[in-house]
């Protein structure tokens, strides 16, 4: 299964990157993602399910240490390698 991951950290600081956005753009750029963008106002990711489930953890832990006092998150599925539309749910019967 595939993986898309949307998230923000704040508080924000329109002026400097504060601490907490700094470490969880580090933890997403160094993991085994796909599609890695960062940005002021939000990041996305995708990847293997245990790649941006093992991102994630890292990410939340992370930035909630270094100041983060809110991670807005979002994940979706949107595939599995080599079966182009399968979403890939769980338990889902193959039609």
């Amino acid at each position: 299964m595939r993986l898309r991951v949307e998230f923000t950290t704040e508080p924000f600081d329109l002026d400097e990157a504060p601490a907490h956005a700094l470490v969880a753009r580090d933890v997403i750029q160094g993991a085994p993602l796909d599609a890695v963008d960062v940005g002021p106002f939000g990041n996305t990711a995708e990847g293997d399910v245990d790649a941006v489930l093992t991102a994630v953890d890292a990410m939340l832990r992370q930035s909630l240490g270094a100041g983060a006092t809110r991670v807005s998150l979002q994940v979706n599925v949107i595939g599995e390698p080599g079966r182009p539309g399968d979403r890939g749910l769980p338990g889902e019967a193959d039609k």
